[in-house]
């Protein structure tokens, strides 16, 4: 019984492993196997050009203080719409004593100084009067007087600013410790926190930033393209921009701006461009979101087109093969135009629904 058992097993695994050897030679190509073909047919080809960037404003705005101190109060915080002219902040004048003291002193000086000049304008005047002095020393009092005065409002503006942190005329203008918001437009970024010391905006020095202000109304792409599709570009071009936070998503633009000067990332010759983003109203947009954007170099319509893998290129050549009698593959000499890297225009050489093969599989030996 055994024995019968063990003759039947064998008997299977042999048909099974016949069966199986059978499968595989037909697979990998057997009788019944003929070469591949494609057949020409008519397309529209859209070469392309490929940016990498970022979406950003096109003007961003760095809100700065003209007086210093620390930050007492925030009136605005990142995210938020404001309007031109808006408070953002409150700065909280902080000098130091030996600022204070010399503010103080200065305007008890500019004081006394003003004192006695007005004094000798009226002595002057008097001296005038009875034609003791000219008219020229009276001019020469009167102005002395005045340049006095002045420098004693000076002085007393400037004790005022380092005490409360505002100046303010009759007219309602002046210096404020409060910074409002030079544009209308979000609050990007906020850079200082309630009590950061403030450093003011002067001749000689940058001052704090404090807030990034933008109107995100206005938005453009900016990115670099290869030195191989640079010289295919021209402002005007239309463009389709993909946004990586926004699967699915196309944004169209037009090429706006095209660098002079190349920049080199590692090995790679690269040139900066900028785009101008359209239909803004229909899909909602963040600063600093990054992109790929597909300039539409050239497009041909109901042209002859094939795969390019068929296509054998070289030189100025290029030719395709063809099914000849008994199966033999004959080359066929064309003439070839637009491409985007996936099929190819035939200009001649081939019509509507002719049959091209496909280039043969290599095989890999081993050992």
């Amino acid at each position: 019984m055994k024995s019968r058992t063990k003759v039947i097993l064998g008997i299977t695994t042999a048909i099974l492993l016949l069966a199986g050897a059978t499968v595989t030679v037909r697979a990998n190509g057997g009788a019944d196997d003929g070469p591949r073909t494609v057949v020409v047919e008519r397309g529209t080809i859209v070469a392309k050009a490929l940016a990498v960037g970022t979406i950003e404003p096109e003007t961003e705005i760095s809100v700065k203080s003209k007086v210093s101190g620390v930050v007492q109060h925030q009136f605005m915080d990142e995210g938020e719409y404001v309007e031109a002219g808006a408070p953002l902040l409150e700065i909280r004048p902080d000098p130091t004593p030996l600022e204070l003291v010399e503010a103080r002193r200065a305007l008890e000086l500019r004081g006394i100084e003003a004192d006695n000049l007005r004094r000798e304008l009226e002595r002057a005047r008097s001296l005038r009067e009875r034609d003791l002095v000219s008219q020229q020393d009276l001019d020469v009092a009167e102005r002395r007087y005045r340049e006095a005065d002045l420098q004693l409002v000076t002085a007393r503006e400037r004790l005022e600013l380092l005490e409360t942190g505002r100046v303010l005329d009759a007219a309602g203008g002046g210096v404020e410790s409060v910074v409002r918001a030079p544009i209308t437009g979000y609050v990007l970024q906020k850079m200082v926190e309630v009590g950061d010391p403030v450093v003011p905006l002067s001749t000689y020095q940058e001052g704090t930033v404090l807030f990034a202000m933008a109107d995100m109304d206005r938005l453009v792409f900016r990115g670099t393209v290869d030195e191989i599709d640079v010289g295919r570009l021209l402002e005007g071009m239309q463009v389709n921009l993909s946004i990586g936070a926004l699967p699915g998503v196309t944004v169209p633009g037009e090429l706006t701006r095209i660098s002079l000067k190349a920049r080199t990332d590692g090995t790679a010759t690269i040139f900066p461009v900028e785009i101008v983003l359209k239909g803004l109203d229909e899909v909602r947009l963040r600063a600093g979101f990054s992109a790929n954007a597909e300039i539409v170099v050239d497009e041909r319509a109901d042209v002859l087109v094939v795969p390019e893998r068929v296509v054998t290129f070289q030189g100025d050549s290029a030719w395709v093969e063809v099914p000849g009698p008994g199966g033999a593959r004959h080359k066929r000499m064309i003439r070839t135009g637009l491409s985007d890297a996936i099929r190819v225009q035939v200009v001649s050489g081939l019509d509507e629904g002719d049959v091209v093969l496909e280039k043969p599989l290599r095989t890999v030996s081993g050992r």
